[in-house]
C-alpha cells in the first residue's frame, strides 16, 4: 500500500478506525472521515504516532447530508490528484423513523444514498487512479430483504432492523450495478459483510437498543476480525480484478437472491439517482 491514496468512512471508531489504522501501517495515505473533529483529531494522532507514518488526514462530513457528501467530495478532489481505494463504511440502525436534512428516511440516506453519491463523486478520480477499488461495508442482515420501491423510505409501519437490511441489500445491489458501468475501467467494486462486531454501533439509539448490544457483544467479533475483509478487499492482489462480488471471512460468499436481480439493481439505481440529482450533475449512466 505504500504510495496508494485511502479514503475510509465512519473512520474515528470500530471497523472503520481499525481499518484506517492497518492501512496507514501497510504505508498508505489515509483519510480519515467522521463526524467529530475533535474525535477526529485524537484519531489520525494516534494513528500517525503508533503506525510512524504521518500521511494521516482527517476531513469532517455528516454523511446523512447529501451536501455534506457533495462538499467532501470536491474538498477532496481539490486536495488530492488520486484516490486508490474508497472503502464506504459509515453507517447506522435507528429504532425510531428519523429523517435527514434532506428528508430521506435516515437509514436509506445514510447508509445507502450517502455509499451511492460519494462513489458516484470519486469516480472520476478512481478511474485515473486505476487501478483501483471501491468496497462497500453490508451486511448479512440484507438476507430476506426485498426493496420495497413503493415505500422505499419506510412511511408504513417502520421497523427498523428491517430498514436497516434493506439498506445493506441496497449496498450490494449498488455494487453490482456500478460494477456493470465500471466494465474496461480497471475499477473494481465489491461488498463485504465484517460479521457481528463488538463496536459501539446501535449505541446511536440508547435504551433497550443500547443495552441488548452490550449484551451481545459478549459473543461478538472484535474490531480487528470485523476490518480483516475490508483490509483484505484494500490490499491484496488476490482480488485486484475481482468486481461486483459479495465477501465474508475474506471469501468471496454468495449473497441473497434479491441482491443478485438485475432488474431490481437497475431500478434502485434509477430512483437512488433520483433522489440526489440535485447534487451531483455527473452520475455515471
Amino acid at each position: 500500500m505504500q504510495d496508494k491514496v485511502v479514503m475510509v468512512t465512519g473512520a474515528t471508531d470500530g471497523i472503520g478506525l481499525v481499518t484506517a489504522h492497518q492501512l496507514a501501517n501497510m504505508g498508505a495515505e489515509v483519510i480519515v472521515v467522521g463526524r467529530d473533529a475533535e474525535k477526529g483529531n485524537k484519531v489520525i494522532e494516534e494513528i500517525a504516532r503508533s503506525s510512524g507514518n504521518e500521511r494521516v488526514s482527517l476531513m469532517i462530513a455528516d454523511l446523512s447530508s447529501l451536501q455534506q457528501v457533495r462538499q467532501l467530495a470536491q474538498t477532496f478532489n481539490k486536495e488530492h490528484t488520486r484516490l486508490d481505494v474508497l472503502v464506504n463504511n459509515a453507517g447506522a440502525i435507528f429504532t425510531k423513523r428519523l429523517e435527514s436534512v434532506d428528508g430521506y428516511e435516515m437509514t436509506f440516506a445514510l447508509n445507502h444514498l450517502n455509499y451511492f453519491l460519494l462513489g458516484n463523486l470519486l469516480l472520476d478520480t478512481l478511474k485515473t487512479s486505476a487501478p483501483s477499488r471501491l468496497i462497500n461495508v453490508s451486511s448479512a442482515a440484507h438476507h430476506g430483504q426485498t426493496i420495497d420501491f413503493d415505500d422505499i423510505e419506510n412511511r408504513r409501519n417502520y421497523q427498523g432492523a428491517r430498514a436497516y437490511g434493506q439498506s445493506k441489500l441496497a449496498n450490494i445491489l449498488f455494487t453490482k450495478a456500478l460494477a456493470k458501468r465500471l466494465k474496461g475501467t480497471h475499477v473494481t467494486t465489491n461488498a463485504m459483510h465484517p460479521g457481528f462486531v463488538a463496536t459501539r454501533f446501535g449505541h446511536n439509539n440508547g435504551g433497550l437498543m443500547r443495552i441488548g448490544m452490550s449484551l451481545a457483544h459478549l459473543f461478538a467479533l472484535s474490531p480487528e476480525q470485523g476490518a480483516e475483509t475490508i483490509v483484505h478487499l484494500a490490499s491484496s492482489p488476490e482480488v485486484e480484478t475481482v468486481t461486483g462480488e459479495y465477501f465474508a471471512n475474506r471469501m468471496l460468499v454468495s449473497s441473497s437472491a434479491a441482491s443478485q436481480d438485475a432488474e431490481t439493481a437497475e431500478r434502485l439505481w434509477e430512483v437512488s439517482a433520483d433522489m440526489v440529482s440535485a447534487y451531483s450533475n455527473h452520475l455515471i449512466e
